[in-house]
């Protein structure tokens, strides 16, 4: 019996068909929808590959699977895998490789590699998140071994564009320009003499692109629409909430207005404000952040609200476990119904990891059990992730870290 289920194969012939399908009715939706110009991969010819692109849309494996002739097998988080029947379908169509957010998956490498060894192309995004900030985020080093140890050419697709048609935090697709293409081939021949960090420094140059250049106007008017998904310190007021509307998000604190224009710029609405664009008040934030004196939270919380949560049954569904609790996060650990019967309390050191999923689903892992949080179109579960990470990073030994979690 275990042989047999050695030999069971993840490519279906069943996937080309849908390919296919899919890239009739897709092709020329991505060209109306996100003005995009999609490259063939015309070098492709009858080999696998190993697909490492930089993430910005809900879209880009669709753009990545124009651009090649045959099934791709994407990785792809547990979130997808967890939804019911639907992930069921999904699963049967396209034959996506699942994988633990934020965790080392042993399993998730097996499968990579039993897909390519029966000649299937794989996609992976490296960052393993949607840019908020509209310049490609961290990368995690452990994709070089992992492309090693597959053995594939790696084509490096670039998008670009993507985060001025489309922001992580926006429910809008705005007017202007998009290009996706294989931006490089990295032959096995040709990585095999490389050292690890040659490697990723190649994979992170390939696939590096900041938007933040006035380069491209992107027509909405409702460009700064869930700004505060993304956005929760104010240059005036520190550790804030904010709300938008149309193409102008205020802070509640101070109430001062800042503009998203056209060309990606923010202005200050009857003021001077002191960032250009959004990556630059995305990356004040993460110096705020990450300079926070978090012991002076022990007995205060540093946000607390309403939100829905769930309890993810990995692989299978997901439990709602009242309609309606409420979230804090403290110096050292997340309570959700503080004071309540029902109180559940998550010290940061009992934590393996707090990640975002789509625009702003949070997941808490904490032990065996998967919370999954949100509420609203306005909530931000960026502010979670990184006071989680800038308190993992304080080292025993007083020094320190910067990543925070994206």
């Amino acid at each position: 019996m275990t042989s047999k289920k050695k030999q069971k194969r993840w490519l279906k012939f069943r996937h080309r068909i849908v390919r296919n399908i899919l890239y009739v009715i897709l092709y020329p939706y991505s060209v109306i929808r996100y003005g995009i110009k999609i490259d063939k991969f015309k070098e492709q010819g009858k080999r696998p590959y190993l697909i490492l692109l930089n993430h910005q849309t809900p879209f880009d494996q669709f753009f990545v699977g124009i651009s090649f002739k045959k099934p791709i097998y994407y990785l792809a988080t547990e979130d997808l895998f967890s939804n019911g029947f639907i992930s069921k379908v999904i699963k049967f169509l396209i034959a996506p490789i699942p994988i633990k957010k934020q965790t080392t998956d042993v399993t998730a490498v097996m499968n990579c590699l039993r897909v390519a060894r029966q000649g299937g192309t794989i996609c992976i995004a490296p960052e393993g998140n949607r840019t908020y900030s509209g310049k490609t985020e961290y990368m995690n080093p452990a994709i070089v071994p992992l492309a090693k140890k597959l053995g594939l050419p790696i084509a490096l697709y670039r998008i670009e564009g993507g985060y001025g048609a489309e922001p992580r935090w926006s429910d809008v697709i705005r007017r202007g320009k998009m290009h996706s293409y294989v931006y490089r081939v990295i032959e096995p021949d040709e990585y095999k003499l490389m050292s690890d960090d040659e490697l990723y420094n190649a994979i992170k140059t390939g696939l590096y692109v900041n938007e933040a250049v006035a380069d491209i106007t992107y027509k909405s008017n409702k460009k700064a629409e869930y700004l505060e998904r993304a956005i929760y310190v104010c240059p005036y007021c520190s550790l804030s909430e904010f709300e938008s509307s149309g193409n102008v998000v205020e802070c509640k604190k101070c109430h001062k207005k800042i503009a998203y224009n056209d060309d990606k710029t923010l202005s200050g609405v009857g003021f001077e404000f002191p960032f250009k664009f959004v990556n630059d008040w995305y990356m004040h934030q993460c110096k705020v952040v990450a300079d926070l004196d978090l012991s002076s939270f022990l007995d205060t919380p540093l946000y607390s609200e309403s939100v829905q949560v769930k309890e993810v049954i990995i692989y299978n569904k997901k439990v709602p476990l009242k309609h309606l609790n409420k979230l804090s996060v403290y110096g050292d650990r997340f309570v959700i119904n503080e004071g309540l019967e029902n109180e559940i309390v998550m010290p940061f050191k009992d934590t393996s990891a707090v990640s975002v999923l789509g625009r702003n689903k949070l997941n808490i892992y904490f032990g065996k059990t998967v919370y999954q949080i949100r509420y609203g179109k306005r909530f931000n579960a960026l502010k979670y992730v990184n006071i989680y990470y800038s308190s993992k990073n304080i080292k025993s030994d007083g020094s320190d870290e910067k990543f925070l979690g994206l």
